[in-house]
């Protein structure tokens, strides 16, 4: 409780970084930049493994290696590579509905889709795959605020994501429509929030590696959407990169958006813009 205090104090105390009104591009190279003059010692590939790539963190990178000679995420992404697998009642399968048969392609997510003049995830486009091929598969899928069907789910998804692993984050934002959904995005990262008055970047660049209290040192922004869906050692289960930002918002005392809600969607994108070119490690275990 005592760091928690700390870091609160500090949060409020720091005059923070305010987003230039600039070009993605520019965005990108800004955002590079700060976290090179941050930790210079931190390889840029490196960044999707989470904070124990942060110096300071060596004891925690110890214990991740020992976890992860068991990896615990496997499970889940087993289970979701046999939903995967599984044909459906028209005798299709999830990949076919995915260019490639869903290989190297996760890079690109999430992507702007120009007739809807929306964002789309993988998540949703795994949802609309079993509405077309499999109606009743769908219906068990409609409650995910249920952690038993989002945590199944999210095994779908890492095993997705799992055909992809070691792709560079690729999202393409030429389209000019993209843009206002990229500085919603933009903003949602950078606006302060809740009780605690805290935004994205206080957290994951003011503070990044540091410790939160209660044994939760704060991972870098570059990076951080790239081992997603991930499992946590406090949750022991897969969740998705939507429910981490859900409870990224309630540790702030902020009322978190729905999951799949255009406001996470549009947030996503732009993090994993300003990841551009670093590796994918999902399906991962995230540490603590």
């Amino acid at each position: 409780m005592k760091n928690f205090l700390i870091l609160v104090v500090a949060s409020v105390s720091i005059a923070g970084h305010t987003p230039a009104n600039a070009d993605p591009r520019t965005d990108l190279q800004e955002f590079r930049a700060f976290f090179a003059q941050k930790f210079p010692t931190v390889k840029f590939e490196d960044y999707s493994k989470g904070f124990i790539v942060l110096p300071g963190l060596e004891e925690y990178k110890t214990q991740w290696d020992t976890i992860n000679e068991l990896s615990p995420h496997e499970i889940g992404v087993a289970e979701g590579v046999k939903l995967w697998e599984t044909p459906f009642v028209n005798g299709k399968t999830f990949a076919g509905c995915f260019k490639n048969g869903g290989k190297n392609i996760a890079q690109g997510y999430p992507y702007w889709d120009k007739p809807t003049q929306k964002v789309r995830t993988a998540e949703m486009d795994l949802l609309d795959c079993m509405g077309k091929n499999d109606p009743a598969l769908a219906t068990q899928f409609k409650d995910l605020k249920t952690e038993a069907v989002r945590v199944r789910f999210a095994g779908l998804v890492a095993a997705f994501y799992s055909l992809s692993t070691g792709q560079k984050a690729n999202i393409d934002l030429s389209d000019p429509d993209a843009r206002a959904a990229y500085e919603d995005g933009k903003k949602s990262w950078w606006s302060r929030r809740g009780q605690l008055n805290f935004s994205c970047s206080n957290c994951h660049m003011d503070l990044a590696g540091k410790n939160f209290g209660g044994n939760q040192p704060l991972s870098a922004g570059l990076g951080h959407p790239l081992g997603w869906p991930g499992q946590r050692g406090l949750w022991e289960r897969l969740e998705l990169v939507h429910f981490r930002y859900q409870t990224c918002n309630s540790q702030v005392r902020a009322k978190p958006f729905e999951l799949l809600s255009e406001t996470y969607n549009n947030l996503q994108l732009y993090e994993t813009y300003m990841s551009s070119g670093i590796p994918l490690t999902a399906p991962s275990y995230r540490g603590y």
